[in-house]
């Protein structure tokens, strides 16, 4: 990391880290921040945003809904940060499907799955803290491979200085601050999380400000990138702007990784927030709106799936089961089964019944028992 880019910065110092260059260790956050020249922005990103809780808050069943778009954001954040599976793959392994068949890192992307659900539930009793972050770093690398050789301890903070962007310390774009230092820069950003005054700020730009200083102290030896994508709709869930987890940022972050990562650096380097900002700022107005049209499709695709029914005569367990498929669009007659409670026989017939109405199609993988998928589901989902 070359200490001439941050000569000019105001957001921290430039110390030596071991084993050699220079570390990058952040002043505390400010309380007040001047973002009148992105008023029109972000009235755009909370007025998105208002349509999204508001969705949200009327849907009749929102784990169905959910749960498909949390899988689309485990894939595209574990993505960014070089951990590989397809949205398929996530959602067979999840349903049962043979492990060995799927991509290695599959498993690791189910745990950002867990580790988002785990948060959620913990918030009713817990607020969002160093502890929650270390529970959901836990859960996130649990029995998976370490990263680039690094000594990982799952739920631990790091111990020996870290990097980004280089093969060498010396040769890093960006190095954050040291084992020693990055206690105490957590125990600020603790702080400041909880801040009456911090609390004050308009809820985007906290929530992006706490993401770039989690990203910018680097606190676990792997794992940072995931944990912090997962503050942004934790936090919105905590201060009552969104009822649920729904807003995912990863596959904004993803399709334009390069802005983001300048854009976080340019903050550390010369203490530009507006850029960060707008580029935060837009990033929701595409999400939100991208969620609300999902959510909408299977919304009205779900209705469809009611409406065949209801005129071909089919049973109310026929019903229950087209539900579940918004939800867990990957299925097994043995599934369908247990699920419905009724001989194996009888979850066949409910298969070809749905293959009939054209909500299932089989998928030809290979794998037994053999696998279905409501492809109009997995379309909207994954498009």
């Amino acid at each position: 990391m070359d200490p001439a880019n941050f000569a000019a910065s105001s957001m921290g110092i430039v110390m030596p880290a071991v084993p050699g260059g220079y570390a990058f260790v952040p002043k505390t956050l400010p309380r007040q921040i001047d973002v009148g020249s992105l008023a029109a922005l972000l009235s755009e990103a909370s007025m998105a945003l208002g349509e999204l809780k508001g969705i949200g808050r009327f849907l009749p069943n929102p784990y169905l809904l959910i749960r498909p778009l949390q899988r689309k954001e485990a894939v595209a954040s574990s993505n960014i940060e070089g951990t590989f599976t397809n949205l398929s793959d996530l959602f067979l392994l999840e349903a049962g499907a043979d492990e060995k068949d799927r991509p290695p890192d599959t498993r690791e992307v189910m745990n950002y799955v867990h580790a988002l659900e785990h948060a959620v539930e913990r918030l009713a009793e817990l607020p969002i803290c160093l502890r929650l972050m270390r529970e959901i770093h836990e859960i996130l690398l649990r029995g998976v491979r370490t990263n680039r050789g690094a000594n990982v301890t799952p739920g631990e903070f790091k111990t020996t200085q870290n990097w980004i962007g280089g093969a060498t310390i010396q040769s890093a774009r960006f190095v954050p601050p040291p084992p020693l230092e990055t206690i105490e820069c957590l125990r600020d950003f603790e702080n400041f999380i909880h801040d009456e005054e911090a609390l004050k700020l308009p809820s985007l730009i906290y929530s992006a400000m706490i993401h770039y200083q989690f990203e910018t102290i680097h606190p676990f030896p792997d794992g940072n990138g995931r944990v912090g994508r997962l503050l942004i709709p934790l936090i919105l869930c905590e201060k009552g702007i969104l009822p649920q987890p729904l807003l995912y940022m990863s596959p904004f972050f993803e399709r334009n990784g390069d802005e983001y990562i300048d854009n976080l650096f340019s903050v550390s380097s010369t203490g530009n927030w507006n850029r960060w900002f707008s580029y935060f700022l837009r990033g929701v107005i595409e999400q939100c709106h991208d969620t609300v049209t999902r959510i909408k499709d299977l919304q009205d695709l779900h209705s469809q799936y009611r409406q065949k029914l209801q005129q071909a005569r089919a049973s109310a367990l026929l019903g229950r089961l087209a539900d579940e498929l918004i939800g867990q669009p990957f299925i097994t007659v043995p599934m369908i089964q247990r699920r419905l409670g009724v001989t194996y026989r009888g979850a066949q017939l409910n298969v070809e019944r749905l293959i009939e109405e054209g909500m299932l199609r089989e998928m030809g993988i290979g794998e037994r028992p053999r696998w279905y998928v409501a492809y109009q589901v997995f379309e909207i989902i994954h498009r």
